[in-house]
């Protein structure tokens, strides 16, 4: 495991052979461990090796006989209801076991005055692209829904358990996810920025706020914008927001499609899109790529976590895992068919690094041309 710790740049992790460790036992197994502490002037990539598959994808996913098959099951309309049922099952199930109380969170939004966050994040005036208005997530209305909404948060922390099996918690493997997330990022714009600072950020597709506020966390003197399709889920970010104490530099919420932002072009160094484009067709990930360009300074960073094609995790899915995974999710096929690193360099962005944060996701950074 790869334990993140903000104010002291502290990581441990399960490496590969031949790093540094220290050694220690539990009732499963023996785990060495790597802890390294550096300043955030030094700090480096972590040092985790995370397994790699032989394949390119898994091979149910994209244009596969196997991936065929699965289609052709998701979309019999019977087979498809318990599908999503189930997926939501072991979504709630596996969370609650891990001590995340996922019933209890979804009752507190959906009891509080969340609601009155509404009018003052919407805007009327969006038109969602066609795409969005699709069932994502056993949610008939897709993102656009309060019940959704209000259990983004549980559903993140489920799905951190799943890429960290071995954390004592859902919390410690939340840090796991989010901290080599940021420590990748932070590795790649200090390396390829050319000494530009980090002065304002844009979160595409933040959803309830969590990779924003760990944005904002990190990189205190930044300004951050959190923006996204779901009035909903920006209502839910402003209503926890608000909940915690001052920041120096509060977030900006925006209403807006992350494929046209209608933001000042070169107005941010940073665009992180976290957990967003396997939910998105093709034609979409190109666009955000290429309002990201537009959106980016010289030197700026654009940094991309998501489902890993690559991963070892991914491509051994049992075919129940994968079936319900695919039943949720629309646009998967499309993502995992996407030649992500291509796309950003054929909108102009240069750099490109490819890298496994945790078993299951990878962060795809690079760079705009100074």
């Amino acid at each position: 495991m790869a334990l993140y710790a903000n104010t002291q740049k502290l990581y441990l992790g399960s490496p590969a052979s031949g790093h540094g460790a220290r050694t220690r036992s539990n009732s499963k197994r023996a785990r060495i461990l790597v802890i390294r502490a550096a300043a955030s002037s030094s700090s480096s990539a972590a040092g985790v090796a995370y397994e790699k598959g032989q394949l390119e994808r898994p091979k149910w996913a994209g244009e596969t006989p196997l991936s065929r098959l699965v289609g052709a099951v998701i979309s019999f309309k019977p087979i498809y209801s318990l599908l999503k049922l189930g997926a939501r099952q072991v979504l709630i199930s596996t969370a609650e076991k891990n001590g995340v109380p996922w019933r209890e969170m979804t009752r507190q939004i959906l009891e509080s005055d969340v609601y009155k966050e509404l009018d003052s994040i919407q805007n009327p005036s969006l038109e969602y692209p066609d795409y969005y208005l699709s069932p994502f997530h056993a949610y008939d209305e897709g993102n656009l829904s309060w019940t959704a909404a209000a259990e983004a948060e549980p559903a993140t922390k489920s799905m951190s358990i799943r890429a960290v099996p071995d954390a004592r918690s859902a919390d410690e493997a939340t840090q796991v996810v989010r901290g080599n997330w940021l420590e990748a990022i932070e590795k790649h714009h200090r390396q390829h920025s050319g000494g530009s600072m980090v002065r304002d950020i844009l979160d595409i597709g933040c959803s309830v706020g969590i990779s924003t506020g760990y944005l904002a966390d990190t990189f205190a003197s930044a300004k951050v914008t959190g923006l996204d399709l779901s009035p909903y889920f920006l209502s839910v970010a402003q209503f926890n927001e608000r909940k915690r104490s001052q920041r120096t530099v509060p977030i900006q919420w925006v209403h807006a499609n992350g494929e046209d932002t209608g933001l000042p072009s070169k107005s941010f160094d940073l665009v992180s899109i976290s957990l967003m484009f396997h939910e998105c067709p093709t034609r979409a990930i190109n666009n955000v790529v290429k309002e990201s360009l537009r959106l980016l300074r010289p030197g700026g960073t654009i940094a991309i976590m998501d489902q890993a094609p690559s991963s070892k995790v991914l491509q051994n899915l049992s075919p129940v895992l994968f079936t319900l995974l695919k039943s949720t999710e629309p646009f998967l096929d499309e993502y995992y068919l996407t030649d992500l690193e291509g796309t950003l360099r054929e909108a102009g962005f240069v750099n490109v690094t490819d890298v496994l944060t945790d078993s299951r996701q990878r962060t795809v950074t690079a760079t705009v041309p100074h």
